[in-house]
């Protein structure tokens, strides 16, 4: 395996585009840490598929992926526990009857899609098998483990691969796609909207009561909590911190050679370029570098704005050839040997380097040295602080959180005792903010699951403060009081009423104006509503104050004169007349059929994969190769609604 890695043929290196994204999707799946419920142990058998088994810890690792990027609620997770299990189910099914069919993965094929998945291991050219297993191991991952779930994830890809072939697009279909795309409407139409009809609508004080009698399972006030909280302040404890000048000068003396200054040299130069010259263009620079040196050295020159008028040197020349704090190692020898060699004022003569000539001046020459301790005394103090507060701060947090451990009923006492600040924060929940803290994402993770009087784990939020809270109480979630909501009740009341309103008199409207012979614009004038007439528009075009065409389907399936509706739209109904049907130009077809063709393709070969899918899944499943354990299911779904 791993002599493939070095190879350079060819074909190892070949990057699969559509296998890579499979892979790596494979990747987020599994190589995530554990997540356990207490649903079960890691010999608890979710599905059997041939040999092969899928285990409580595997499919937890899947849940935990999605709650970790966010993708969905943890409160609605037990909804999507079968989902996650059957789609791995799946997956091993694909892999076991490619393995029937006769279906291998080579160690080519593999070694080309771990390159794939990990470029990082090849970046240098030189593949490690040490650095491989560690970056699989910071994943808890054995390269036997990686490499077998990778070419399940092959076999499953050549498998998708079968119900892909052959798929046959015919010209018919494609004419009537583009059709279908190009294909334009005009049309009168009248929007019944919410907005007009608000003021038609009145709810009585009784009914409101009754509204929310009826409904007011849907208006909970969430769990809360009631919490004492700790607040240790790193600024205030390392206020507290005063090193004695002992204590300093024993820091001092184990760190000398931290305070040591090397040699180093303040300088200006002037630097005139003879890379890629000519021995007679570097000769006229030669030249030229001689008089520079000569104006340098005369009475009254300024050098440093002869450095900026004639030096070469970009690093420099805008600051009159400065360089301060040069030390040795820094430069060129030849510039080193001349810089260090000068007396302060002093100017060198022509210093030549492989960049050019040089021209030197030496502003200052700083000996090494080792700073004395009243001068570093200001840092000592500050680094000694630094050092201490972060032991402090862990050994007051261990402190806070034994004491509360042990007495959660007056956590105030505690905080006083340890010299702690101290908030009480009553019927706390998810998105409320803390004086002092704010609204924490961390913090509320910390304490979301807290029984009465357990204490959270330390959480470091802003302002490099440590917080530790202990459940005082615990509110159960409860129907909100009438009076709370009362303003939710009325806007969901009268919402509905209006909905209903604008489906009787949308409906109404559409009834008119057939029985009228199709004049909508007559019928729509007996009921208060005003008519419209839209451009010439297809699917993907917009109708003013409707929104996109495509929400109209019966206005292009049906012939001119045709009336339709009601039609439901984001916010309200239509009811329209087809005036104009006007069908896409058949000159345009040509530019477009190989787009059209493949879209079609790829359209049907996500249907015809997935009914591929759970075809063999079905079969296995009836030959017994297949056992999906439902009572186990079941358990990790009570698991997650715990």
């Amino acid at each position: 395996m791993f002599d493939l890695f070095r190879s350079r043929d060819k074909a190892v290196r070949i990057m699969l585009g559509g296998l890579l994204l499979l892979v790596a999707l494979s990747m987020l799946t599994y190589l995530v840490p554990s997540y356990n419920t207490g649903a079960g142990s890691s010999d608890i058998v979710v599905a059997e598929i041939g040999k092969d088994v899928i285990t409580i810890p595997e499919v937890q690792q899947v849940v935990q992926m999605n709650l970790k990027r966010r993708q969905l609620p943890a409160e609605i997770m037990p909804h999507y526990v079968p989902q996650f299990v059957n789609s791995m189910v799946t997956e091993r099914a694909l892999a076991y009857e490619a393995h029937r069919l006769g279906f291998k993965i080579s160690d080519a094929e593999l070694a080309a899609a771990i390159r794939a998945t990990l470029p990082q291991l090849f970046q240098k050219g030189n593949f490690s098998k040490e650095e491989y297993a560690a970056t699989l191991a910071q994943q808890n991952f054995t390269i036997e483990q990686f490499e077998t779930d990778m070419a399940r994830q092959l076999l499953v890809t050549k498998m998708r691969d079968i119900a892909l072939e052959g798929i046959i697009v015919t010209p018919q279909e494609i004419e009537q796609e583009y059709q279908k795309r190009h294909d334009k409407v005009k049309i009168e139409y009248v929007k019944v909207s919410p907005d007009k009809l608000q003021a038609e609508v009145q709810v009585t004080p009784e009914e409101l009561r009754k509204a929310y009698e009826g409904t007011k399972s849907l208006y909970q006030v969430p769990e809360k909590r009631s919490l004492g909280i700790l607040l240790i302040d790193q600024a205030k404890l390392e206020q507290s911190i005063q090193p004695t000048d002992a204590d300093l000068l024993r820091a001092y003396n184990a760190n000398r050679d931290t305070y040591r200054t090397p040699e180093t040299v303040d300088i200006r130069h002037i630097l005139l370029t003879t890379t890629d010259k000519t021995p007679q263009e570097e000769a006229a620079i030669k030249t030229k570098a001689e008089a520079l040196l000569k104006q340098a050295r005369a009475k009254g020159a300024d050098f440093a704005e002869l450095a900026r008028k004639n030096s070469q040197d970009p690093g420099s020349a805008a600051k009159g050839g400065e360089y301060d704090g040069v030390v040795r190692g820094q430069m060129v020898p030849e510039f080193e040997k001349a810089a260090f060699a000068l007396k302060p004022g002093q100017i060198s003569d022509l210093v030549k380097t492989q960049y050019g000539y040089h021209i030197i001046q030496l502003l200052k020459h700083q000996d090494p040295r080792l700073k004395p301790f009243d001068e570093v005394k200001p840092q000592l103090a500050a680094e000694y602080q630094k050092q201490r507060v972060n032991e402090l701060m862990q050994q007051t947090s261990d402190k806070v959180q034994a004491a509360l451990t042990k007495d959660p009923q007056h956590p105030e006492k505690v905080a006083a005792d340890l010299g702690v600040q101290y908030i009480k924060a009553d019927s706390f929940g998810t998105g409320d903010a803390v004086p002092g803290i704010g609204a924490n994402h961390e913090f509320e993770e910390a304490v979301s699951s807290l029984k009465k009087g357990e204490v959270s784990q330390q959480v470091l939020v802003p302002g490099n403060k440590y917080a530790l809270a202990v459940c005082t109480a615990v509110i159960p979630a409860h129907p909100s009081a009438f009076e709370d909501v009362r303003d939710k009740v009325r806007d969901a009341l009268m919402k509905d009423r209006v909905n209903r309103l604008v489906d009787q008199k949308a409906g109404e409207l559409a009834e008119k104006t057939r029985s009228m012979g199709g004049d909508l614009e007559r019928a729509a004038k007996a009921m208060g509503f005003e008519v419209k007439t839209s451009n010439e528009v297809d699917r993907n075009g917009a109708i003013e104050g409707l929104g996109s065409a495509s929400m109209l389907p019966d206005a292009f399936a049906k012939p001119a004169g045709t009336i339709f509706g009601p039609s439901g739209i984001s916010n309200g109904r239509v009811v329209g007349k087809v005036v104009e049907k006007i069908p896409a130009d058949p000159a345009g077809l040509a530019a477009e059929r190989t787009v059209i063709r493949d879209q079609i393709k790829s359209q049907k070969g996500q249907s015809r994969n997935t009914l591929f899918e759970e075809g063999v899944r079905e079969a296995l499943i009836k030959e017994g190769k297949v056992k999906i354990h439902q009572d186990v299911v079941d358990r990790l779904i009570a698991g997650y609604r715990g």
